[in-house]
């Protein structure tokens, strides 16, 4: 077998406490399947070689399982994630062979990304941006308000940009910016190449990317795969 080039790195070891899940959010099902199994079944649909999923520790065979049939055409290993998602991800990269140059981080709990979307991301790397994340522009009023609930300033929503995953970047750039010690501070793995003085390019974003974060949203995500399941797709 080839050597992998493009490796993706799931993060599936939160639990799914806002959405009422009894165990790991990642699989909680989806139109009878485990939310990971449709984000590893699109990442591998497209121009990944390798996925690598940072499981609840303890549970890599049984998640071995359920993803069996999901990642035709890409390599599948599991490892044993950490106490938060950044350590999670950490571990995952360590596990990613030298022959790896692009990587993407998707969240598990956004399982309707288009596999355009990640086409996209691995292009825009592949072109020779050091750091890639989807995004698509607010389109609610931002309000920015003080320690008292009180409004200082209405944002100018024009220049921001609400990120989604697969993240990209290139392999050198994302082991840099985990290199350093854990400040805590970065919401998202783009977040940590920020801080490192990287720069990150935004391309842009799907609707269907949205995260299954509470009760409305996989509601919503059961609509949609509805939709595309009566549409064929």
């Amino acid at each position: 077998m080839t050597a992998p080039v493009v490796a993706a790195v799931v993060p599936a070891a939160g639990l799914g406490q806002r959405l009422g899940a009894d165990g790991p959010k990642a699989m909680h099902l989806l139109g009878g399947e485990p939310m990971l199994v449709h984000s590893v079944r699109t990442l591998a649909a497209g121009p990944v070689d390798l996925v690598v999923v940072a499981t609840p520790p303890g549970l890599g065979a049984e998640v071995l399982a359920q993803l069996a049939g999901a990642h035709p055409g890409a390599e599948l290993s599991v490892v044993d994630g950490g106490a938060t998602r950044s350590d999670s991800v950490r571990l995952a990269l360590a596990a990613l062979p030298p022959s790896v140059r692009v990587v993407l981080v998707h969240d598990a709990a956004r399982p309707l990304v288009p596999a355009a979307l990640v086409a996209a991301v691995v292009a825009a790397v592949e072109g020779g941006a050091d750091a890639v994340v989807p995004g698509l522009p607010v389109t609610d009023t931002v309000k920015q308000v003080d320690g008292a609930d009180v409004v200082v300033a209405t944002v100018d929503r024009s220049a921001l940009r609400a990120v989604q995953t697969p993240q990209g970047f290139r392999r050198e750039v994302l082991d840099t910016a985990y290199a350093g010690p854990e400040s805590g501070t970065a919401t998202d793995d783009a977040g940590h190449v920020e801080r490192a003085g990287g720069v990150v390019v935004v391309v842009p974003g799907a609707e269907e990317a949205f995260k299954v974060t509470r009760p409305l949203d996989l509601v919503l995500a059961e609509a949609v795969l509805a939709g595309r399941r009566q549409a064929g797709g």
